[in-house]
């Protein structure tokens, strides 16, 4: 009996003696190049060899499981995560499985895996083998490998719809009282309604969560960036039932869906889109105080409102207008049933990326306009005048800054003035921050008033239509030459559509606290509550902090 040792042959493992033996060549297997984020679901082969690249992001890899792993996840990545190969990159060999359930989350190797709970296809890694001869049973010559790398193109990440930024829970009736069927034309919808988003890295990402008995988040903000993905993801979502506990549901979204871990973004409206079927079989407004608390945007979806023979069953009529964030009628949306509903996409959409009128998300820290009039005179001089800009720096580092959140500008003055940006030139932190340690010194006579009046004009003249609430930031050393009462009661009375009460309560609400950095010189610490919300409008607020250690409002004071 002769024995063969190869494991990657097609003949018998063993024959007997006198047997013509099997014919054997020996091919040299070239591993594909892939990249860091290609997918398992990308390699459409049983078993392939693969080429990870090396010095791949880790905090960038999608990976779903441990050992086993949802062919969704990046396969160098899941290869990291295993051990198979280092962040150094290198060979690995890939072998396709079936779907399974309930994927598990591991942390191993510098990587975090997700929980998922269902996929159509699965995959495992082993240690690959790069340009190595193995044995195959056929009878043909030694084979010579193909000139150059194959190389498989993975798909481009691409960006969405910039113009529609939100980070979207879908929160789903998954209740016995919506059943299968319609269950699956809930799926069908909200699908729809994800591929009019436009998903993308700088566009809206989206979740899913599932009320049912127990609310199950289905996959976060982070787990897929593009339509297709998503969809797929979507379809996969299977049928929990019990009970809606819709309340239970959206307090649980609101206080675990949107964490930085599981892919929130800064200065992003955080939405939950919430899907009635009929009514709530719990209590919905306390859970809507909490999202509203926790800054999340509650809109409504509700179908087939109860009829005059069921209300005696409803909790409470109001439900709608008690959870959404305001009872406006914007962020309350009805469909009769679940059938024709393609109509009702593109509304829904338009409403979902209206980032203005997300009034839940509004903070002190994303929904202002600051300007920093910056006293650049002779007396103030450049070590004075480098403290201030670090003085400046350090207010503006803490505010949530994007084109859709909080703006900062920067006007130096002497008896001449300069912009040295205005709110739009600039959409990132890093780069506002950039910029104000770069701002060089003029140095000259001190002209507040005629400051003020320049920077109302044109810093915060095209910024009128601005959702923001706008705010002059004075930083100067001493006496101006020239009159400050007047320019600065014109530019506190540039906007009056809001009543003086409104305007003193959100004064109220902005503490400012002084500290020492020279004679002349003072700092601050920008204060907001977290959870502070200021209301739309565009009230121009003049402050300065003067060498008295207080908060002044320069309309009632004379430097």
């Amino acid at each position: 009996m002769k024995i063969l040792h190869s494991e990657e042959t097609n003949c018998p493992v063993s024959w007997p003696a006198g047997v013509a033996e099997c014919s054997l060549s020996w091919v040299t297997l070239i591993p594909i190049a892939i990249t860091c984020f290609t997918r398992g679901l990308d390699i459409r082969k049983e078993k392939a060899d693969v080429l990870c690249p090396g010095d791949c992001p880790l905090d960038e890899f999608s990976v779903f499981g441990n050992i086993v792993y949802a062919s969704v996840s990046s396969v160098c990545g899941a290869a990291i995560h295993r051990g198979v190969i280092g962040n150094s990159g290198g060979p690995v060999r890939i072998y396709s499985l079936p779907g399974r359930e309930n994927y598990s989350s591991v942390v191993a190797n510098g990587i975090q895996s997700q929980t998922l709970s269902r996929w159509s296809a699965s995959f495992t890694v082993t240690k690959g083998r790069s340009g190595t001869q193995e044995a195959t049973g056929r009878a043909v010559s030694t084979a010579r490998p193909a000139t150059g790398k194959r190389l498989k193109k993975t798909p481009e990440k691409k960006a969405g719809n910039k113009d529609c930024k939100a980070d979207i829970a879908f929160l789903i009736d998954g209740s016995f009282n919506i059943g299968q069927r319609r269950f699956n034309l809930q799926k069908n919808f909200v699908g729809k309604v994800a591929l009019m988003l436009g998903i993308g890295t700088e566009g809206p990402h989206v979740g899913l969560v599932q009320a049912s008995e127990h609310p199950k988040i289905e996959f976060y903000l982070k787990n897929f960036t593009s339509a297709k993905d998503v969809l797929f993801a979507i379809k996969e979502v299977g049928f929990r039932g019990g009970n809606s506990n819709t309340g239970k549901a959206l307090k649980h979204t609101a206080q675990k869906f949107f964490t930085a871990d599981a892919g929130v973004r800064k200065g992003i409206p955080k939405v939950v889109v919430v899907f009635i079927d009929g009514w709530p079989s719990d209590d919905i407004e306390e859970a809507g105080i909490v999202a509203r608390e926790f800054g999340v945007n509650v809109f409504i979806v509700s179908v087939a409102k109860p009829i005059p023979e069921e209300l005696g069953m409803v909790q409470d009529v109001a439900f709608v207008d008690k959870a959404v964030c305001r009872n406006n009628g914007f962020f309350s949306y009805h469909m009769p049933n679940w059938f024709g509903t393609t109509k009702y996409v593109k509304p829904l959409v338009q409403k979902l990326c209206a980032h203005e009128q997300m009034m839940c998300s509004k903070t002190c820290y994303n929904s202002v306009n600051i300007a920093f009039l910056i006293d650049g005179s002779s007396s103030v001089g450049d070590s004075n005048f480098r403290l201030m800009l670090e003085f400046v720096s350090n207010i503006a580092k803490t505010f949530e800054i994007s084109d859709i959140g909080a703006k900062i500008a920067a006007v130096q003055f002497t008896y001449d003035q300069r912009t040295e940006f205005s709110f739009t030139d600039y959409s990132t932190k890093e780069n506002v921050l950039a910029v104000i340690r770069n701002i060089r010194y003029m140095s000259g006579g001190t002209a507040t008033g005629d400051a003020i009046s320049f920077t109302v004009r044109n810093v915060f003249g095209p910024m009128r239509d601005s959702p923001n609430k706008n705010f002059l930031v004075i930083v100067t050393d001493g006496q101006s030459y020239d009159d400050v009462r007047g320019p600065a009661a014109a530019a506190h009375d540039a906007d009056k559509k809001l009543p003086q009460n409104h305007q003193a309560r959100v004064e109220a609400n902005i503490q400012t606290q002084a500290v020492w950095l020279s004679p002349r010189l003072t700092t601050l610490s920008w204060n907001c509550h977290e959870n502070h919300v200021i209301h739309q409008g565009n009230t121009l607020q003049v402050l300065t902090f003067g060498s008295n250690l207080e908060y002044i409002p320069l309309y009632n004071n004379v430097l």
